[in-house]
């Protein structure tokens, strides 16, 4: 069983390009992720702050797993994935040093926090 916390903003996932630096705008928000390859920038954060002409695909929500978790851990993003997968609700995952944050599209928040309810997890709001 984990425990999860429902993030209170409205998040975008935004795709710049490699050479961009990160905009000032993607940390005025709670949540940002940032993650550069040498594909792309991507960077998650408040929707609220994305201008208009961004990459972006908007209307995501965050669910937190509650932590720290040990990185030796094994089966957590499983765990929350696999029922959401067979409730056929698309996720974006997340991960840091000390937990992983799923992101559902901001419609199926309240289906999938029952879906993980029913797979035995704890779902708070924040």
């Amino acid at each position: 069983m984990l425990t999860l916390t429902i993030l209170p903003e409205v998040l975008a996932i935004c795709r710049l390009s490699t050479d961009e630096v990160v905009p000032a705008w993607t940390m005025l928000g709670e949540f940002v992720s940032i993650t550069h390859t040498r594909d792309e920038l991507s960077i998650v954060c408040a929707t609220e702050n994305v201008p208009p002409d961004v990459q972006a695909d908007r209307g995501w929500r965050g669910l937190k797993v509650e932590g720290p978790l040990d990185l030796g851990l094994t089966g957590i993003l499983a765990s929350l994935a696999n029922p959401l997968a067979a409730a056929q609700i698309n996720l974006f995952a997340v991960a840091t040093f000390d937990t992983d944050y799923l992101l559902v599209k901001e419609y199926n928040l309240a289906r999938a926090c029952e879906t993980l309810r029913q797979a035995g997890h704890v779902v708070h709001q924040d």
